[in-house]
């Protein structure tokens, strides 16, 4: 949050007064808990704004800072999804704040994930902007490719995008990964290297690790399929989704 706040002039917020809010919200709602056994979760949610009255294009003299949770079951289920890839739609600039959590990086990807659930579409997938070639993350998500080669040697692949926002949940899943002695790769991906992998997963807070069933490019309707319409999670996510 640290990191967010100071891309957009708001000050860092002391660590103490951070624990000690999270601290506050969790046990006054603890009667929300769901059971540790259940596929629920009470999801923390810390936000800052600027609030001082002012109109001018400088830095707000006053700013709020909340934690809100609520009971929540993983924002996307726990099927798997078929995927847009937008090609009509920028998340961020080249240089822009698209590795920050700040609301402009969600609100104008609303309408067309809209869109693409009409279309039979659970989850949209972005490009960089610069290069149209290279994946950066799902509107909502991380990105992890598995690949698993003739001899079962298994790697995981996450973007090394600069217009991503760290995720705590991909991380997790990048040790994890280690842990079973699978290979792990934080580089760019190409667009083009979508049909070698053999499973993808989205990762998130909200989304927990979430199985992609197919992946389709808006323009030319050209799809990778991951798993066939009868199975709702790849074998390898199991593992993932399963520790975390």
């Amino acid at each position: 949050m640290s990191h967010s706040t100071s891309t957009i002039s708001i000050p860092d917020i002391p660590e103490s007064l951070f624990l000690a809010s999270v601290e506050l919200a969790v046990t006054s709602n603890s009667s929300y808990i769901p059971p540790h056994t259940s596929r629920a979760m009470l999801y923390i949610r810390p936000f800052a704004f600027g609030s001082s009255e002012m109109i001018g294009l400088v830095p707000p003299s006053e700013f709020k800072f909340c934690v809100y949770v609520k009971p929540a079951a993983a924002y996307h289920g726990i099927s798997a999804q078929d995927a847009l890839i937008l090609t009509n739609f920028d998340r961020t600039a080249p240089n822009g704040l698209g590795h920050a959590k700040v609301g402009g990086n969600y609100a104008p990807v609303m309408k067309w994930s809209e869109k693409a659930k009409a279309d039979g579409f659970g989850m949209t997938l972005h490009l960089d902007s610069k290069t149209k070639t290279e994946i950066d993350e799902f509107s909502t998500s991380g990105f992890l490719g598995i690949k698993v080669s003739d001899n079962g040697a298994v790697s995981v692949v996450a973007p090394s995008s600069p217009c991503i926002i760290d995720s705590t949940t991909s991380d997790c899943c990048l040790q994890l990964a280690r842990h079973y002695g699978w290979t792990v790769e934080q580089r760019p991906i190409k667009y083009t290297e979508l049909p070698e992998f053999s499973e993808v997963v989205a990762v998130g807070t909200a989304a927990s690790v979430v199985s992609i069933r197919s992946i389709t490019m808006e323009d030319s309707r050209e799809t990778v399929r991951y798993l066939d319409a009868t199975t709702n999670q790849g074998r390898l996510r199991m593992y993932l989704g399963g520790a975390i």
